[in-house]
């Protein structure tokens, strides 16, 4: 695909580095000269110096045979303006990163795809989301949702006491026949290794380990993989960022009690006049004493989403060392995560990765519906919609000529979320669930094409 990426900051260029790994034609475009000269260095791409809002520069980065164009930029009225204007000069797609959440919930009212926009974005709503899913799904590190949580699919670290440990993939589904999950990856512990799981791989201690449920499953999966799912009420946001403020306002509407510390005063009173059932505190995180006047202890969550990582990082490992259970940190190093389960923190989450997954479904051939990456895995989660023209519509799964490095985890029928086995016959219309490794995804494309 020619793809166009208006923007080099930290979201543009982690863009234009995972799509040159895949060997797509990227232009990235940015008026910041330094900025292009690492881009070109680094990556396989092509550079374009200029304001990507000006007709002229759209043409140089020849923007009328543009598959795709990307536009996150710091501001999103530009964002939205680049989009537009690709439209009319021959882009066949545009996506938009914008900051205020309201173009997003009145989308549809909108209608913003008749301006040419295909999607908006905001990586902070993304990452605001991922935390209040990851506090309903509380017993893993780890969740993603396909059709409203007609699917599950949760990651968790394997405990020694976990039913699972010692035992293969096909003797587990044994331990409790009336739950339907399906394994999905593993990573060992101590390796960097992906492993998808067939009947005879044994579930090890200290596995990373991922399976796509059903909504009712989740709570009984938690069981098996050794994790006590606890109910989470009283939550503690460090940071008064856009994502703390949307995670707080998402939060209290579903009536979690929220204490919010902001370090910069008039921020906190700000903060105060909008969130008006949240606690919002004046002051500085970091103090250990004042989280703990605030009874730290109580906390059932705490979440840190400062603009420092390692602020973020400390200040969760302080918590857990207070006895709170569930800790989230925002980090912008994406090398944290090869570290995620040695540093301490039950989840690290990273706009850029959960903005890339949101795009990345453009990049991919077949009717792709959403995606997402496993974590700190070298796998995809991909959700498929059969066509009448797919290679796998009206056929049993056991008779699809499908990859050892691939695996079908779920489908989705109306919207009866199912965990099928070989003899399931995949139908038009059926929302397919696929995890796949890297060098499988192309013969996993046409499947569905």
């Amino acid at each position: 695909m020619k793809i166009i990426i208006a923007g080099a900051g930290e979201v543009g260029f982690h863009l234009a580095k995972l799509l040159s790994f895949e060997s797509q034609d990227i232009t990235l475009i940015d008026t910041d000269k330094e900025r292009l000269s690492y881009a070109e260095n680094h990556l396989d791409i092509r550079g374009v110096k200029g304001n990507a809002s000006s007709i002229s520069v759209l043409k140089n980065a020849n923007v009328g045979k543009a598959d795709l164009i990307i536009a996150v930029t710091g501001l999103e009225t530009t964002n939205i303006t680049i989009c537009v204007l690709a439209n009319e000069m021959g882009a066949k797609q545009s996506i938009a990163r914008i900051s205020n959440t309201e173009f997003i919930t009145n989308e549809e009212h909108i209608g913003f795809k008749k301006f040419g926009i295909d999607e908006l974005i905001s990586p902070e709503l993304l990452a605001a989301n991922e935390i209040s899913l990851l506090l309903n799904q509380s017993a893993f590190s780890e969740t993603y949702e396909f059709e409203q949580g007609a699917l599950i699919m949760v990651g968790t670290t394997l405990k020694k006491e976990s039913p699972f440990v010692g035992k293969t993939l096909r003797d587990a589904a044994l331990i409790e026949p009336a739950l339907k999950f399906m394994p999905i990856a593993i990573q060992r512990k101590g390796t960097q290794f992906t492993i998808i799981p067939r009947g005879n791989t044994i579930f090890k201690e200290g596995d990373e380990a991922y399976f796509v449920t059903t909504k009712q499953g989740a709570e009984l999966l938690s069981k098996l993989t050794g994790k006590e799912r606890k109910k989470i009420k009283d939550v503690m946001i460090l940071g008064g960022s856009k994502i703390g403020f949307n995670t707080a306002k998402d939060l209290c509407s579903k009536s979690f009690n929220i204490k919010m510390v902001e370090r910069l005063e008039e921020r906190a009173f700000e903060l105060a006049d909008n969130l008006p059932k949240a606690l919002v505190i004046n002051g500085d995180g970091r103090n250990v004493e004042l989280l703990e006047e605030e009874n730290l202890y109580d906390m059932d969550a705490f979440i840190a989403v400062t603009g420092n990582s390692e602020t973020n990082i400390i200040s969760c490992l302080m918590a857990k060392s207070k006895g709170v259970d569930k800790t989230i940190a925002l980090v912008e190093n994406m090398d944290y995560f090869q570290l995620s389960h040695s540093i301490g923190v039950d989840t690290l989450i990273n706009k850029k990765l959960l903005a890339a997954n949101s795009i990345f479904r453009y990049v991919r051939k077949g009717e792709v519906l959403a995606m997402t990456k496993l974590g700190n895995m070298n796998a995809e989660l991909l959700e498929f919609e059969v066509k009448y023209s797919s290679k796998v519509a009206n056929t049993a799964i056991k008779d699809i000529d499908f990859p050892r490095a691939a695996i079908i985890a779920g489908v989705v029928r109306g919207d009866v979320g199912m965990i099928p086995l070989g003899d399931f016959k995949i139908q038009a219309a059926d929302k397919v669930v696929v995890c796949s490794l890297p060098k499988s995804i192309v013969q996993v494309e046409k499947l569905f094409v």
